[in-house]
């Protein structure tokens, strides 16, 4: 059974720092590209970021190149998202995501989803 349990959400403001973790099980790590979307309210689902567990591969939406920094550590089925520079647009349920093969951004290609842990940025 294929887990993903997201973790290290809160509530922060402007400027600070948060480290969210996503711990997965159930998957050959290997094949998958795994990522992170978010959800605002009263919006859709947002690409953020994405890493290949093989090559180490990384895809940024935008807005958040060089603030953001995705990461995985093989050795613990876990992979981070270190979100720096936060600001108040930030805000929103970020989900950890797996999908099969090569980065892609839209959020039907990804078949395994966690269930969400909520950043909140003060301004």
């Amino acid at each position: 059974q294929v887990q993903l349990v997201e973790s290290g959400g809160g509530l922060v403001q402007a400027g600070d720092s948060l480290r969210l973790s996503c711990a997965a099980s159930g998957l050959t790590l290997s094949r998958y590209t795994m990522g992170w979307f978010r959800q605002a309210p009263g919006k859709g689902r947002e690409f953020v970021a994405a890493i290949t567990w093989s090559d180490i591969s990384t895809d940024y939406v935008d807005s958040v190149k060089g603030r953001f920094t995705i990461s995985r550590d093989n050795a613990k089925n876990t992979m981070y998202l270190q979100m720096n520079s936060l600001k108040p647009e930030d805000t929103a349920v970020y989900y950890c995501v797996a999908a099969l093969g090569r980065i892609i951004r839209q959020a039907v290609k990804y078949a395994y989803w966690g269930q969400g842990t909520q950043v909140t940025v003060s301004s």
